[in-house]
């Protein structure tokens, strides 16, 4: 296992990530029971698949419903889904939570360097109040990576928040501030603390605290209350140990041990063309030990460099947390 992490984590190229994602494919296939059921329900064999695009993904829905696990090990950490319509919780058995720390530090340093260049500071009281988040597992790893006294979750005090930012700032210190879409509409409302040349940061959610907005006028207004040129926005999920971030209009990159890949809306086994929306299918190998390989609820669309948008969600599928909202 040692050394499946030290590939995966290393992967460059795409020849590269397409030979390991092959590897896991059969590795999945043959030892996770959900998985293979599935494989067998669709009279798949995992001897014939021998390119990315034959790989059939597991519909997201059964982590609600199913233990999703590879190999035998007992999970060590179970994280779970907001479920904030009652439809019920993903759970994600993490066995080696090794690989997430590794996943989603690896991935904060390929995009943004070293945690230890920032004081993160975050408003996320829609997810602390709860536990099993993965969100505040990562944010809280990094806070401590950051090795900034001033780094922690600032829940509603919103003011305090305002005041510390004002101090950093003396101090020419930088800032990532990160939060649900509702609590930096509430920070910008209330105190608009000027962030200029500092990274501030969504990870979606309006839980029903206010109404929905489409996220360009989200960053329009959140980029006029705190002086900054651009929003950055991350995209992750319970049922991912990796997440894919943007720099500005919503354009999501992921590390290279990450991949997404768009499917026809109407048919779940092919894909179309770049450009063009359809439901979004990701391929995550730090899932090493769950399941790679997910077809979300998710839609959006492929871009030439490389990056991708979310634009919305299927119409029946609930609403959570880390995703995004929808976009015109």
């Amino acid at each position: 296992m040692k050394k499946s992490k030290e590939k995966i984590f290393t992967v460059r190229s795409s020849e590269n990530f397409e030979k390991l994602a092959l590897e896991v494919f059969r590795y999945q296939a043959k030892n996770n029971e959900t998985y293979s059921n599935y494989l067998n329900h669709l009279g798949i064999i995992a001897g014939s698949i021998h390119q990315l695009d034959q790989i059939p993904f597991l519909p997201i829905e059964f982590f609600k419903t199913h233990k999703i696990i590879t190999g035998e090990n007992v999970p060590g950490k179970i994280f779970t889904s907001s479920g904030t319509t009652g439809a019920g919780t993903s759970k994600h058995y993490v066995t080696d939570i090794s690989w997430y720390r590794e996943s989603f530090t690896r991935t904060f340093q390929y995009f943004y360097g070293n945690p230890e260049q920032f004081c993160i500071l975050a408003l996320l009281p829609s997810y602390i109040e709860r536990e099993g988040s993965s969100l505040i597992y990562m944010m809280d790893y990094l806070m401590k990576k950051s090795n900034n006294p001033a780094s922690g979750f600032y829940l509603d005090k919103l003011d305090t928040l305002a005041e510390k930012i004002i101090l950093l700032r003396e101090q020419n210190q930088k800032i990532l501030l990160f939060g649900v879409s509702f609590a930096l509409l509430n920070l910008a409302e209330k105190y608009k603390p000027n962030l200029s040349g500092q990274i501030v940061m969504e990870t979606g959610g309006m839980k029903g605290r206010k109404h929905e907005i489409i996220r360009k006028e989200l960053h329009e207004v959140l980029c006029k209350a705190f002086n900054t040129e651009v929003i950055h926005s991350e995209f992750g999920m319970t049922e991912l140990l990796s997440q894919a971030y943007s720099k500005g209009d919503g354009i999501f990159h992921t590390p290279p041990w990450m991949k997404v890949l768009i499917r026809d809306s109407y048919d779940p086994f092919s894909y179309i063309k770049k450009g063009r929306s359809g439901g979004i299918n990701i391929i995550d190998l730090a899932n090493y030990n769950s399941c790679s390989f997910i077809e979300t609820r998710d839609l959006g669309r492929l871009l030439p460099d490389g990056g991708f948008e979310v634009s919305g969600r299927f119409d029946s599928s609930d609403v959570r947390g880390c995703n995004l909202m929808v976009e015109e």
